[in-house]
Formats: structure tokens, C-alpha cells, sequence
């Protein structure tokens, strides 16, 4: 990756319905650059093409962070199963208090309450779980580190 597939990034990011000739316009390249530099990048996972929805748009009003210890042998099958479930839509190992942090996204307070009673705390590992309600989401989106 190099500083022309940078500037592309941070295009797209800005404005993920960028085209590639507005692109090249905008980096000083041809579109056909463009082109084969976002399938490569895309190719070979540096970037990913989708599609943000706001949840409470959506209908799912609570969303919270769920630190989470568990069994340390266990650790990262309780990550993969986290991972499997559909209301979560990112999963972190780390370092700290928690060695598990997940982000879930549930229509009620009462929906994500029994989520984390029926669904969460049955998962073969999990010692103990703090959820971090949202009352209010400032910024929601994807960056790079620059």
C-alpha cells in the first residue's frame, strides 16, 4: 500500500459514493488507476465495501459494549461464538479488567437484558459480564489510523 492508495481511502471514506473518475480527478490519475488500485485493495482485504445503517433508525433503539471475562483456555472460543451471534456486530480480545469486548445492537433495553441472560451468559467460558449502555452516539463510523 502506498500514498495513492491512501488518498483513495480517504476519499471513500469521506464520501463512500465517490466515483473513480471523481477520484482521479480529485489524486491526479487516470480512472483506470483508480480502478485496478480499489480492486486490488478490495482483493487482497485491505478495504471492504458496505454498508453503515443507523440502528435507531433501524428500530434498535439500545445498543451497548459488553466487557467480558471468562475462563482464560477459553477465551477465544467465547470470542468466535460471540462472534456468531447476529445482534453483535464487532468482537475484540484485549488486555485489561476484560478480556472481551463486544458491541451489541437490540430493539429494547428489556430485548438486550434477556440477550445477555439467555444468549450471552450461556456460552461455555464466560465468567463474568459489565454491559455500557449508550445514551448518546457522537461519531459512528470506520477510519484509518493515520
Amino acid at each position: 500500500m502506498d500514498e495513492l492508495d491512501t488518498k483513495i481511502i480517504e476519499i471513500l471514506q469521506s464520501d463512500g459514493r465517490a466515483s473513480n473518475a471523481g477520484i482521479a480527478r480529485t489524486v491526479g490519475v487516470s480512472e483506470g488507476t483508480v480502478r485496478r488500485r480499489l480492486k486490488r485493495l478490495i482483493q487482497d482485504e485491505y478495504i471492504r465495501v458496505v454498508v453503515m445503517t443507523d440502528p435507531a433508525k433501524m428500530g434498535y433503539v439500545s445498543e451497548g459494549l459488553i466487557g467480558l471475562q471468562a475462563e482464560l483456555d477459553k477465551i477465544d472460543s467465547v470470542a468466535d461464538e460471540l462472534a456468531k451471534l447476529d445482534e453483535v456486530s464487532w468482537v475484540t480480545i484485549t488486555t485489561g479488567a476484560y478480556d472481551i469486548f463486544a458491541w451489541a445492537t437490540l430493539q429494547s433495553a428489556e430485548a438486550l437484558g434477556i440477550f445477555l441472560r439467555t444468549r450471552v451468559a450461556t456460552i461455555p467460558g464466560v465468567r463474568r459480564t459489565e454491559t455500557f449502555v449508550n445514551l448518546a452516539v457522537k461519531k459512528r463510523g470506520y477510519g484509518v489510523a493515520r
